[in-house]
């Protein structure tokens, strides 16, 4: 059963994590991502956020995970779906996809 538009939430930088390096940019991978899901599962809605955490926020959720980042708690990009991190630092598609299809995404045919 499908459940509503899942929120995905990319947080991270412009600057390249230290502890990634040949990783794209927090902003490519949000890029990346929005292209990627919208052409595995066409028919599929989602809404998808990029959070600067090197500018000033006003949403306290934002807030703490920003702060949580820059405590060295999570590498960035971190990639959040409904509000759990699905991934860190060097982002991997398949555990997004298979959260995605937890959710009731199907893939195109």
């Amino acid at each position: 059963m499908k459940e509503n538009n899942p929120i995905i939430e990319v947080y991270g930088t412009e600057v390249i994590c230290a502890s990634c390096v040949n990783a794209p940019s927090s902003k490519d991978t949000y890029e990346w991502l929005q292209a990627a899901i919208s052409r595995k599962y066409p028919k599929d809605s989602f809404s998808i956020r990029y959070i600067d955490i090197e500018q000033p926020l006003e949403n306290e959720v934002d807030k703490e995970w920003a702060e949580r980042i820059q405590n060295d708690e999570f590498f960035y990009p971190l990639v959040l779906i409904n509000g759990n991190v699905v991934g860190e630092g060097y982002i991997q598609i398949q555990p997004i996809f298979s959260t995605l299809e937890k959710h009731g995404f199907s893939a195109a045919e």
